[in-house]
């Protein structure tokens, strides 16, 4: 498992566009969303009329900094140091929403092969691998070739590149030249360390955590690396106020944070439609009585959760799997009264089991509504066409989806976020559902619905931080203490394809292996390979891959859709995938696909199993915590084995390790337009 400062290996999404009129794929549909985002992003920063500013007294590294972003808007490059105080100043007003009608997005262009071949030539001379060329090229544009001559560690713009690779490329083009204190080293490295933090979940990294890690990555001047990139405008640099102002004659103290543009302006977008839901009043779609007449045909908390959804724009719900009965109940209400009602679901895997629970249509992932490969589709305004949406797996937002979910809403309509608080949270940027909840914006409605049974008396105990011995006279949890990491793979492989089976009647396909990371002697590569071996032992004549085999396949980064493999052919490998066919084009397997008998707990987030096997092999101590059991342990409708080599270490990572902090602005963003914040 990836912990939030060390994220899961990168995986890589299909850039291929569908034709018209012909069926969209699940991958298909995340890329047009994310092309999508690009397009809306590019508005926002058209219609930015200047910079964000919070006043503050500044000195030292923070006033460089300052100064550094009001010389590159005055047209100027900032001078080494600075030293000036500035004045408060309110932050801009936010905009309000451009309405357009949609436009069907046109995926990139390949690479020209002249391009790449330009580019190959270069990384050969540089002794980088050739098979860079190619991503190289997409990721720097037809002037690739002439930018990585002229600044060799824009190699780092490219995924999978580490600054031991780019240091080393740099030397075999410039020779002596390429030094530590290379200005242009210092500012692809602070873009790059910003990038490695927004998908370690930051939003923006504060100053002094920036330059130091400038200075572990051996930048001499990590101060002056910053100032240059916000110069050539890099990175975007903010003011945050902190707490309140000592006395009258005192000015409001800040906070100054760095981030990158894209994280930025998704975050801001997000503030900007959150408060635009939170101080309008939802269209009145329906009588008062009728709303009434629906809460008071539900019980507990399904009452109190349609009732607030019936007068407000935004509404946060909080519950396990039992909870999800309160979701559907406010759906089927919003159907009774003829409204446009959907729900969106982070993976087709919670589709299917929330569609299960709801009368007729209305359930569709959130990468297939905002392509509109699934849902209502949109106005002609290009808004979703819906009054009401409910979004489930809330805390598996990342701020770019949360801010074109946000903007998508017509005016009128009415947001639900419901999810899980105690999982997990989003593999891209932010922390959007637990900011919310911190902020109290909006009504907040806690499920009074447990998990039954000892799997949820197990798990609610994780949740508040206690690992309880629960009486499971239906083996529904069973715990198998395991020395080393070869006990661990022999115990865990007789555990799916026989113990489990046989005394609890849950076949082997059913059956869910977790374990804390790739890596390792009992990671998912190991583990997956020995359980192939059991289980549909073969040649892999398809990249490693056989008929039958498992898989986790990764259309996009941060969502892995378990499948199985049923064929391969010219096209590529042929996956079944919750109930439709994928084909992985040949030269997409490799990144993409993986065996998916074991996965960690952030692949299988938003899913369930009737059996699940969690894995905790001694080397997994450091990325053991709260979130992370909770996670693993609640993906088990039936039963769950806990395969146990880490001692005492599970109780303390539940007792005291809890989610590590993210960096996130949405707060100090949204409360300045909540109601009353003028006051």
């Amino acid at each position: 498992m990836s912990t939030p400062e060390t994220p899961e290996e990168p995986r890589s999404a299909d850039d291929g566009t569908p034709a018209e009129g012909a069926q969209v794929s699940e991958a298909e549909a995340e890329l047009a969303a994310q092309r999508l985002e690009r397009e809306r992003i590019e508005r926002r920063k058209a219609e930015r009329q200047g910079p964000i500013e919070a006043g503050a007294k500044l000195s030292g590294t923070a006033a460089d900094l300052l100064a550094a972003v009001r010389a590159v808007e005055s047209g100027e490059k900032p001078p080494a140091t600075v030293f000036e105080e500035v004045r408060p100043a309110p932050r801009r007003p936010a905009p309000e929403p451009v309405r357009r009608a949609p436009v069907v997005p046109e995926g990139p262009a390949a690479p020209a092969e002249g391009t790449v071949g330009e580019v190959r030539e270069v990384l050969t001379r540089g002794g980088a691998p050739a098979a860079l060329a190619a991503p190289a090229a997409a990721a720097l544009g037809e002037d690739a070739a002439d930018l990585l001559r002229e600044d060799p560690w824009q190699l780092l713009r490219v995924p999978g590149v580490r600054p031991e690779q780019a240091d080393g490329f740099a030397r075999a083009l410039l020779g002596g030249e390429a030094g530590l204190d290379d200005e242009r080293r210092g500012r692809a490295l602070t873009v790059w360390l910003l990038e490695q933090a927004a998908a370690a979940g930051h939003t923006v990294l504060e100053t002094a955590a920036l330059t130091e890690a400038l200075g572990r990555q051996g930048v001499p001047g990590p101060e002056d690396a910053v100032r240059n990139a916000i110069a050539e405008g890099d990175v975007l640099v903010f003011q945050d106020a902190v707490g309140e102002a000592v006395g009258e004659d005192e000015e409001q103290p800040v906070r100054v944070l760095v981030g990158l543009e894209r994280c930025a302006l998704a975050e801001e977008s997000l503030a900007d439609g959150l408060a635009r839901l939170i101080n309008s009043a939802p269209k009145q779609d329906g009588a008062a009585e009728e709303w009434e007449r629906a809460a008071s045909a539900a019980e507990g908390s399904a009452a109190d959760l349609i009732r607030a959804a019936s007068g407000h724009g935004l509404v946060l719900h909080t519950g396990g799997e039992a909870a999800l009965a309160e979701p559907a109940a406010l759906l089927n209400a919003a159907h009774g009264m003829g409204l446009r009602a959907w729900a969106a679901t982070h993976s087709p895997v919670g589709r299917e089991r929330f569609a299960s629970r709801v009368d007729g249509p209305g359930v569709a992932t959130v990468a297939g509504l905002l392509s509109g490969a699934e849902g209502p589709g949109r106005d002609p305004e290009g808004a979703l066409a819906v009054d009401l949406l409910v979004v489930l797996d809330a805390p598996q937002l990342d701020v770019e989806t949360a801010a074109l979910l946000s903007e998508s809403l017509p005016d009128g309509a009415r947001l639900v976020l419901s999810g899980d608080p105690a999982v997990l949270w989003s593999v891209g940027p932010g922390r959007v559902f637990a900011d919310l909840l911190a902020a109290r914006a909006c009504p907040q409605i806690a499920s009074r619905r447990p998990d039954p049974g000892p799997l949820g008396e197990l798990v609610s105990g994780i949740g508040v931080g206690e690992l309880l011995q629960v009486e499971a006279p239906g083996k529904e949890v069973v715990i198998v203490p395991v020395r080393d990491a070869g006990e661990a793979v022999h115990r865990t492989v007789q555990l799916v394809a026989d113990s489990v089976p046989r005394a609890l009647g849950v076949p082997a396909e059913e059956t869910q292996v977790i374990t804390p990371g790739h890596g390792g002697a009992v990671g998912t590569r190991v583990l997956n390979a020995a359980l192939k071996e059991r289980l549909n032992p073969g040649p892999g004549r398809f990249a490693g891959f056989d008929p039958g085999d498992r898989v986790a396949w990764s259309p996009a980064p941060g969502r892995t859709l378990p499948g199985r493999v049923v064929g391969a052919d010219g096209e590529g490998l042929r996956l079944d995938c919750a109930g439709g066919t994928v084909v992985v084009p040949r030269d997409r397997v490799e990144q993409t696909v993986r065996h998916g008998w074991a996965l960690t707990a952030h692949q299988a987030v938003g899913a369930r199993w009737p059996a699940a096997v969690v894995v905790l092999p001694g080397d997994a101590v450091p990325a053991l915590s709260r979130p992370w059991i909770y996670t693993a342990f609640s993906r088990a409708d039936r039963h769950l084995s806990v395969v146990h080599g880490v001692d005492q270490a599970l109780q303390r990572a539940v007792a005291e390790v809890p989610a590590k902090p993210r960096t996130t602005r949405l707060p100090v963003l949204l409360a300045p337009q909540l109601p009353g914040a003028a006051e």
